[in-house]
């Protein structure tokens, strides 16, 4: 019964999950990051920004961002940091219109693309370079992670030896419910904007005359993700690419760390069951820690995540 306790205790002055969330975003520095920036090309003739930072290792991990990343993202800056000082290599892939540059088709990117994850994690692989690789996502591409290892588990490279995944909304149709106007408004700004650079490229594909009257991720999803992406609609999206369907599959270790006060989390997003029938997936819930946040003291140069991250790939607790 893989269910852990959690250790996690955020500073007196981040007292509740919006000041978890929004404070490491807006204020948290990572310093000593350097990138050497890789393209991809794809199967279906477009491309995958990827931004490495070696150390000489044998061990790599990938990491996955979310919901309008990117691999510049403090939480990203910081795990890649946490493993090159423990001598593991890091790879930050960008999704598609993520890396500062919009992709070249129609289609963007989503949270069940799973097909990209693969692909960066493949073309690592074919260096030769590595025996052993994690997987760590955030949000969004907590998503992405969870759904890869569980949907093909055959398939998954033996080289795979681990994943962790923060503040991921296992069901993405309750998520996208639960999420507040004031956050969403956030996110639908930023992908307004690289819709329009795709009505710019495909003006017969994109319709954006009513765009400034969407408020939900319901909305948005159906006008948009979807359609663009090959599903029917919100609702199709959603039951095809939540990866709390696939936990149950999943054959390496995987731990899920979820705050119980995240802000962008329904109740269905921390799955009890799943990890109590699998002794592969580790569930950790800890009272506080926001969405994507888990902030230490400002005097700590890590953070939770980072550290939990670390202890369970590396160390096995």
């Amino acid at each position: 019964m893989p269910l852990l306790a959690s250790k996690y205790k955020p500073p007196f002055y981040l007292f509740n999950g919006h000041l978890q969330t929004i404070i490491p975003s807006l204020f948290r520095q990572v310093e000593g990051v350097h990138y050497e920036r890789e393209r991809l090309l794809t199967p279906d003739d477009d491309f995958l920004d990827v931004d490495w930072s070696r150390v000489g290792a044998n061990e790599l991990v990938v990491l996955s961002h979310g919901l309008e990343g990117d691999s510049g993202r403090p939480y990203i800056q910081g795990m890649v940091k946490a493993f090159n000082e423990h001598g593991v290599d890091a790879i930050a892939w960008n999704y598609r219109s993520c890396s500062g540059e919009p992709n070249k088709l129609l289609r963007s990117y989503h949270l069940g693309a799973s097909d990209d994850l693969d692909l960066v994690l493949r073309h690592a692989l074919t260096s030769g370079h590595y025996n052993t690789v994690y997987l760590v996502g955030f949000s969004a591409g907590g998503n992405i992670t969870l759904k890869y290892l569980g949907e093909a588990p055959d398939q998954v490279p033996p080289q795979v030896a681990g994943a962790v995944a923060f503040s991921v909304p296992v069901d993405l149709k309750t998520s996208a419910q639960r999420i507040s106007k004031v956050y969403t408004q956030r996110f639908l700004k930023t992908l307004g904007e690289k819709l329009e650079q795709k009505r710019l490229m495909y003006p017969d594909a994109v319709d954006m005359s009513d765009y400034s009257v969407l408020w939900s991720f319901p909305e948005f999803d159906d006008k948009f993700t979807a359609p663009l992406h090959g599903f029917k609609n919100a609702e199709d999206y959603y039951a095809c690419v939540s990866c709390r369907q696939f936990l149950q599959n999943i054959q390496v270790p995987t731990l899920l760390v979820n705050a119980k006060n995240d802000p962008f989390l329904s109740e269905q997003c921390y799955p009890v069951q799943e990890a109590q029938a699998n002794p592969n997936f580790y569930l950790e819930v800890p009272e506080e820690g926001g969405h994507v946040g888990f902030p230490e003291a400002l005097m700590k140069n890590r953070y939770y995540s980072e550290e939990r991250a670390v202890s369970f790939l590396l160390a096995g607790e």
